[in-house]
This record gives structure tokens, C-alpha cells and sequence, in this order.
């Protein structure tokens, strides 16, 4: 693993096989990449990117994560979204976004790679602040995503806001804290969505200096009291980004999840790992 576990976020990776858009603005598209091998189409995989849901980072470094996915047999989307720091962006349509291309991906990732992707909900792979709004998707429209791996999440935006992680970045998506909109909040935070009835995985290292794992037991445990059964996983000598860097001693751990969301999917024919 690189002695600096950020440089995953500037690393090269192979240009993707097609880009899709699924609205009009210029953030409103996601990058495809073919999966390697033969065999029958298989479900997509969308990785949401993290970075605080901050306009200067974007799905450019998931581009190894995204490479690594379809160099292992997975169609997969890189999504972009709006995010905060410029004018008009953020809230709400940083969620609405990510909503709509969750939904549309599969059909348009379909027509642009014929043959090698299955017309079912996605499994979606968020990061960070991706984690957060796959978590959000999921809780708030089951029907278009058939799991979640959840990689180091924001899942608790009251907490992340207390925390003021990242120097005030959930106030700068959702303009204020839980006293000044408190609705935005209701709607926003996974913890208020509460049981969700996707498959969920959800993956933290406990020397995560980004994102405390404390977020993550917070929502497994705000989760396991409205009767859901996500699976939280640890990972005693992961960081914040050995999570999504393919050379990392964590990502063997990533892709067992993955295959676990992706054997319980009932258009699979395969045994589920054991959990």
C-alpha cells in the first residue's frame, strides 16, 4: 500500500468505455466501464463517490475502484452528482441527483453496453459522503437499488455535524445544523430512515481519522432498534482509504461484501458466502 493512503485519489486508471447522462446539467452523467471476460449480462454496480460532497472532488478518484470492479466481471458506473461549493448546488440536488441516476443507470448502462448488463437495481458502492448518499437512496426509493455496500458512510449527519467534520461539511449541504433545519435533516439523514429494507453492508476501519467508526455504530445501532438487519463490519488496521485503493490490505474484505450483495440478488444463481 503507498505510504500516503490519499494518493488513491490522484491515481491514474484506464479511460471508461462509454459516459451516460441522466439530466441536462454538465454533473448529471456517470462513466461506464465493460466488464472483463464473457458470461451472461450481470447486475450493475454504481459507485458513488465521497469527498465530503464538496465540488472539488468527483468521480474521478474512484476511477482504480471502478477499473479494479470490472477487471473482477462487474458492469460498472462511476456517478456524478451536484455537490456544494458553487452556486445553485448542494442541497437539494446534490440528493435528487444521485436519486435519479441510481434509477435511470441500469437502462441507460444497458443500451450503451448491450449484452452485459442486467435490467435489474443496482448494487450500489458509496464512499465517504457516497456512503451517506447511497444510504439516503436506499431508505427513501428501496425499489430502484438491490443492495448497499456502504464504505466508510456519513451515516448520522446530526452526529457528522456535531463532529463538524470536514470543517462544516454537512452544514454546507444542507444549510444549517439540525436546529436551524430540521426538516432537511428528517429527509437527508440516513439514521431517520431507519429500518431500511435493502440488503445493506456497511464497512469501517477503526483508524478512520475522516470518518469516525463511531458514525457507523451509531447508525447499526439506530438501525438494529427499528428491527433492520444491515451488517457492520470493521476493520481493525483499515484507514479511511485503504477502503476504495485496490492494493490495500482492505480490499480483499470490499470485494467479499460485494459478492455477498451480489449472490442474494434472486436473478443469481449462486450460494450466498456466509456473513
Amino acid at each position: 500500500m503507498p505510504t500516503d493512503p490519499r494518493e488513491v485519489l490522484t491515481r491514474p486508471s484506464p479511460p471508461p468505455d462509454a459516459t451516460v447522462v441522466y439530466g441536462d446539467h454538465p454533473d448529471q452523467c456517470a462513466d461506464l466501464r465493460r466488464p472483463a471476460g464473457e458470461g451472461p449480462p450481470r447486475p450493475l454496480v454504481v459507485v458513488v463517490h465521497g469527498g465530503f460532497w464538496r465540488a472539488e472532488y468527483d468521480r474521478g478518484h474512484t476511477g482504480p475502484m471502478a477499473a479494479a470492479l470490472a477487471a473482477l466481471g462487474h458492469p460498472v458506473a462511476q456517478l456524478e452528482y451536484r455537490r456544494t461549493g458553487r452556486p445553485g448546488e448542494g442541497w437539494p440536488h446534490t440528493l435528487t441527483d444521485v436519486r435519479a441516476g441510481i434509477a435511470a443507470l441500469p437502462a441507460l448502462a444497458a443500451a450503451a453496453l448491450p449484452g452485459v448488463v442486467s435490467p435489474v437495481p443496482p448494487i450500489v458502492v458509496g464512499h465517504s459522503a457516497g456512503g451517506h448518499l447511497a444510504l439516503h437512496v436506499a431508505g427513501h426509493a428501496p425499489d430502484t437499488v438491490g443492495g448497499v455496500l456502504a464504505l466508510a458512510p456519513v451515516a448520522d449527519l446530526a452526529e457528522a455535524y456535531r463532529l463538524d467534520l470536514d470543517g462544516g461539511a454537512v452544514a454546507a449541504l444542507l444549510g444549517g445544523g439540525p436546529a436551524d433545519v430540521p426538516d432537511r435533516y428528517a429527509f437527508a439523514d440516513p439514521s431517520a430512515s431507519v429500518p431500511i429494507r435493502s440488503r445493506i453492508v456497511v464497512m469501517h476501519g477503526k483508524l478512520d481519522a475522516q470518518v469516525p467508526v463511531t458514525i457507523s455504530r451509531s447508525w447499526g445501532a439506530a438501525d438494529r432498534a427499528a428491527g433492520g438487519s444491515a451488517t457492520l463490519v470493521e476493520l481493525s488496521e483499515c484507514e479511511h482509504f485503504g477502503l476504495i485503493a485496490p492494493d490495500s490490505a482492505a480490499w480483499p474484505r470490499v470485494v467479499q461484501a460485494l459478492r455477498s450483495l451480489h449472490y442474494a440478488l434472486p436473478t443469481i444463481d449462486a450460494a450466498s458466502p456466509s456473513r
